[in-house]
């Protein structure tokens, strides 16, 4: 019988183009089906086959769970009468006990096959799906073969792949039998039916669909830096030329719009924005609101935003209709981009120099001319008027050296009160926070300074957000959560 087994896994190898392994794995689980007919309660049985002789061997397992938790008998058992059998065993172990195999010919065949087959299935599925993301083919063109819900079931090859309704561009009639191309946006392994998940909205898409009409992109010699949509309507990508010969837009553009054409016919009618990509933030978001006309712009980099300032007539084109222009220069840029009108501006400038005046005054005791001094020289905070060389402050006409000095030292010394109350509303790190292995005093106080000051606080973090309040790295961020966590597990 044994032999038969091994000719049977051969056969069905070569003919399936699957590995051995799969085989057996399948003709395992296949036999223990066919043990556990033998009893009526649901019992839990494992097979295990020689890869060498096909002699094979069953047991019926128990679960050892803890004394009070056995729910199924059947496939469960307590740790103290599993201790009675083995005294070295432990939870979440499994007692075995040996069974009588099965006859391999008296399987009930028709079960056996079916386990079997869908073993391999799911083993040739897994194969044409690594053949194909070996490729790294990520624009998938193929055939509507159905639609489900709404959602449509592409095949492309030997592959399915499902475009879900949200992923399609709106208001798009597609059809049974209609030829389409979409993005290869993430594979579910999990699910059972098609594991390519495709996407016709995704920027990337907007991307793929250019290096395929523009021959340059693929040479190297063009470069999409980003790309934005609003799918179906209007797209903005950015381009950057890496020979100088070359002009970026043109070349996106084609022979009277031609390869741009043939971008837009395939999105639906979507109009596609092509802008030039800058290394200077402010003109590369000056390029991206283009026809706009931009007055000026003031660059936040700590908030990494931009008011841009545009004339009374500009504004509806700056923003758009609903927004959409500067919400694609936005998402093009990375910025977040405030239009405002130049008296919009004139009044955020004035509200700003007002509320610093006003902190000049009360940290620093002068006088709203004093403060005015400051403000109009360029000086927005604490920090700048304490610690800004000392050659700069003494180029300000109104001042002499003597108030100079002054007004830097009132500057320290209100800076030097803030953190002092601020350090006397932080909450100390617990003494057992203190005393965890592989803390410092450093640490626990910069933990304390976040609101981390029990173990418990610093066990519910993540390694990332321990690595962003502290700047250690992630392998001891890692043992240091590990650690406060130990005492969930005693």
């Amino acid at each position: 019988m044994s032999r038969e087994i091994l000719l049977v896994v051969d056969v069905m190898s070569r003919e399936k183009n699957v590995s051995k392994d799969v085989i057996f794995s399948a003709l395992e689980l296949a036999l223990a089906s066919a043990t556990k007919k033998r009893f009526h309660e649901d019992v839990e049985v494992r097979v295990d086959l020689d890869r060498e002789t096909g002699e094979y061997s069953s047991v019926r397992l128990w679960h050892v769970v803890p004394d009070d938790a056995v729910e199924f008998p059947e496939r469960q058992i307590g740790l103290m009468v599993a201790k009675e059998r083995d005294p070295e065993i432990e939870l979440d172990d499994y007692v075995e006990e040996p069974l009588e195999p099965v006859e391999f010919g008296r399987i009930g065949a028709q079960a056996a096959k079916q386990v079997i087959l869908q073993k391999i299935r799911e083993a040739e599925r897994e194969q044409i799906l690594n053949d194909f993301l070996e490729r790294k083919e990520f624009l998938v063109t193929g055939t509507i073969k159905r639609m489900e819900r709404g959602n449509a079931i592409i095949e492309s090859g030997r592959i399915e792949a499902l475009l879900p309704r949200d992923q399609m561009i709106p208001k798009e009639n597609l059809r049974i039998g209609d030829r389409v191309r979409a993005y290869l946006s993430r594979v579910d392994r999990a699910g059972r039916g098609p594991q390519l998940i495709l996407s016709r909205i995704a920027p990337e898409f907007l991307v793929k669909l250019f290096d395929l009409e523009v021959p340059e992109i693929e040479d190297g010699l063009l470069e999409i830096k980003s790309a934005a949509r609003d799918p179906g309507v209007r797209a903005k990508i950015a381009v950057k030329s890496n020979d100088q010969r070359i002009d970026p837009i043109g070349t996106c553009v084609g022979m009277r719009g031609s390869r741009v054409q043939a971008v837009t016919s395939e999105l639906a009618g979507e109009r596609v924005d092509i802008i030039l990509w800058s290394p200077e933030p402010a003109q590369f978001v000056i390029n991206a609101l283009a026809p706009a006309e931009i007055s000026s712009i003031v660059v936040d980099e700590e908030k990494h935003s931009m008011d841009v300032v545009v004339e009374e007539e500009q504004l509806a084109q700056a923003i758009g209709r609903l927004g959409q222009n500067v919400r694609l220069a936005s998402e093009l840029t990375g910025w977040t981009l405030n239009i405002m009108t130049e008296e919009e501006a004139d009044q955020k400038n004035q509200e700003e120099s007002s509320a610093i005046i006003s902190q000049f005054m009360l940290k620093l005791d002068v006088d709203e001319e004093v403060a005015g001094i400051l403000v109009q020289e360029g000086f927005g905070t604490l920090e700048e008027v304490a610690y800004v060389p000392l050659s700069e402050m003494l180029e300000i006409e109104s001042f002499d050296e003597d108030t100079v000095n002054e007004l830097r030292s009132r500057a320290r010394n209100a800076l030097l009160t803030e953190a002092i109350a601020s350090e006397e509303k932080m909450e100390a790190p617990s003494a057992e926070l203190l005393a965890m292995e592989g803390m410092d005093d450093e640490t626990a106080r910069a933990l304390a300074s976040k609101g981390v000051v029990t173990m418990d606080d610093l066990a519910d973090l993540a390694v990332d957000d321990l690595v962003e309040m502290t700047g250690m790295d992630s392998e001891r961020a890692k043992e240091l959560i590990m650690t406060a966590r130990a005492p969930w597990f005693a």
